[in-house]
């Protein structure tokens, strides 16, 4: 299975993988988050300070070379 960047993810699938996957109880609401921003970046950067192998725990990783399309 390859791993999804982080990156390519959004706000949605990056929050349900810090709230629900990783247990990160001190996001801001979805609503309050999804169509800002900051939001976005909020999110990525919590995702970023994670290790290389939390990440790919989670099906992620750091790498920007990756094709969404060829995946699916």
């Amino acid at each position: 299975m390859a791993l999804i960047p982080i990156v390519e993810l959004g706000v949605d699938e990056a929050y349900a993988i810090l709230a629900g996957r990783l247990g990160h109880a001190d996001l801001p609401p979805l609503d309050a988050i999804e169509n800002e921003d900051w939001g976005r970046d909020l999110l990525l950067s919590r995702l970023g300070a994670l290790s290389d192998s939390e990440l790919a725990e989670v099906g992620l990783s750091r790498d920007a070379g990756w094709d969404r399309a060829a995946a699916d």
